[in-house]
């Protein structure tokens, strides 16, 4: 069979401010990438076409004939909460052109929502819901489809949900991304800004799965089960990156790279017995690594390590992110500091419980805590969350479900604390100055300025965009709609599916959903 994986653009904007997002960083969709070299080793042939890439067209109808131009049988999209709606239009543009095209939505919001999406969205003819290898495979195979199991599908007038398949039991039976089939790869994407030294750079997520359950975090693809790549499969993907591509600085994108101490330790001693000249960043949680591995992480040539903390409010911490507390977190950023590692702190402001009080009290311990980089998220409400459904309720605050701006670059949640969204950009945009023009990051800087030379390349070549960037934490309200603190909802998308299911219940309305239990 013919496949091609679509990449959607989404809605990867702030309304009424200026989008360098891909500017800043470009990423190649290595899931779908993995996707493709799976479908391969099976006999099919595979397309990737990227929306977000160096020359895609942000039109719909010439995005569309692009992907029929590759006459595929099937259309897979694999898709966020801020990706669904224009990946839904490119299938309505798609089915124009080829009305016999099937097409199958994957992805976190897919797996988070699940059935109920195909009673709203009548153009889409399959969901699959959680890993997406086997049934993709199945599926492209011509398997009946009530023996695919992670698949959704419309029988009749009813929506059939086939059963869960057990993971994948080991990653390393997994091909290494197509990368062939991504147009620029990798010299037209790059990684964050500064984030880096060496040029070219790749993500790499060698691990599915997270053991925790922090409150904001959505698991509904790869679940709770934590299983990863060994560390042979890894040193031998970046080889293949370094060889066949050019990249020497790779970021992990594992929620928690270091999970499996045993793994990263051998994977560590292979990268210093056989060095391949490569840097990397990686994520790690607090009070879980000792001066040992970071000693090892470090002569592995590792540049940056990130830590979760997402609040410095002991009680915002107990709620959201039980396990973590700040003192640990002072001690592990000055343990990775001492090493020579720089420290990232990732948080996020807007949380249930958030507070001008709490995200002060956060913004000092910042400082206090002397972090090299800082990523601030705007909380999202997730389908698929932990606290999906206190937010959904609106039991603490206001929520606006609005699929298009869920991308964690807006507020479409304000807590009780806050009086409206104008008020939160406004901290959120004063906290982000605070830290990015204080002495301390200024000195840091300065001092890596020539380390720094490919990102600040990249700021000269497009400067005009990049002056314009300020205007990115300077809110522009007469910008937005009259009257009102948010752009108005799509007509098309619905509210709250599946909000608050009880046991056993697959949905709103399960009775049209029918489990089979193949």
């Amino acid at each position: 069979m013919r496949v091609t994986l679509v990449h959607p653009a989404g809605h990867n904007f702030v309304p009424g401010r200026p989008d360098i997002t891909l500017l800043v960083n470009r990423m190649a969709p290595v899931g779908i990438l993995q996707l493709a070299a799976w479908l391969d080793r099976f006999g099919h042939t595979t397309f990737v076409h990227d929306c977000l890439g160096p020359r895609a067209s942000g039109n719909v109808e010439q995005t569309a004939q692009s992907i029929i131009a590759h006459r595929p049988d099937l259309v897979g999209f694999s898709v966020t909460t801020s990706a669904f709606l224009d990946a839904y239009d490119l299938t309505m543009a798609i089915r124009k052109l080829a009305p016999g095209v099937k097409v199958v939505f994957g992805g976190p919001h897919v797996s988070s929502v699940g059935a109920p999406l195909l009673r709203h969205f009548e153009e889409i003819d399959y969901l699959c819901v959680g890993e997406g290898e086997g049934a993709l495979e199945d599926l492209a195979a011509g398997k009946p489809l009530k023996e695919i199991r992670n698949l959704a599908f419309r029988d009749g007038d009813r929506v059939v949900t086939n059963a869960r398949r057990g993971p994948i039991p080991s990653l390393d039976d997994l091909p290494f991304p197509a990368y062939e089939k991504l147009e620029g790869f990798p010299r037209q994407y790059h990684l964050p800004l500064f984030s880096y030294i060496k040029r070219h750079g790749a993500t790499l997520i060698t691990s599915r799965g997270c053991p925790y359950t922090c409150s904001y975090c959505d698991r509904t693809v790869f679940q709770r089960l934590y299983r990863s790549n060994s560390a042979g499969y890894v040193w031998e993907h970046m080889r293949h990156l370094r060889d066949r591509w050019g990249v020497h600085h790779i970021n992990f994108y594992d929620d928690l790279f270091t999970a499996q101490r045993e793994r990263i330790v051998n994977l560590c001693e292979m990268l210093i017995r056989r060095p391949l000249g490569m840097d990397f960043n990686c994520a790690i949680r607090a009070g879980q690594s000792d001066d040992e591995l970071l000693g090892l992480l470090k002569r592995a040539g590792c540049l940056q390590v990130s830590l979760g903390v997402e609040s410095a409010d002991p009680g915002m911490m107990e709620r959201h992110k039980p396990g973590v507390d700040l003192a640990t977190v002072k001690e592990t950023v000055r343990k990775v500091q001492a090493h020579g590692l720089r420290a990232k702190g990732l948080f996020i402001f807007g949380l249930p419980g958030e507070s001008p009080e709490t995200i002060r009290a956060t913004s000092d311990f910042v400082a206090e805590t002397g972090f090299d980089d800082l990523n601030y998220t705007k909380f999202t409400p997730f389908y698929g969350a932990p606290i999906w459904e206190e937010c959904a309720r609106e039991r603490e605050g206001r929520f606006r479900e609005d699929w298009r701006l869920m991308n964690c670059l807006n507020f479409t949640y304000i807590p009780r604390g806050f009086r409206s969204k104008a008020e939160m950009d406004r901290f959120y945009d004063f906290y982000v100055q605070r830290f990015y023009r204080s002495r301390l990051y200024g000195r840091r800087f300065l001092r890596r300025f020539w380390q720094h030379r490919w990102s600040l390349a990249r700021v000269l070549g497009n400067l005009p965009s990049f002056l314009r960037a300020p205007m990115q934490f300077s809110p522009k309200a007469d910008q937005l709609e009259k009257g009102s603190e948010w752009p108005p909802l799509d007509p098309r998308q619905p509210q709250r599916l599946g909000a608050f299911k009880t046991a056993g219940e697959n949905g709103p309305d399960s009775s049209q959903i029918q489990p089979n239990p193949c």
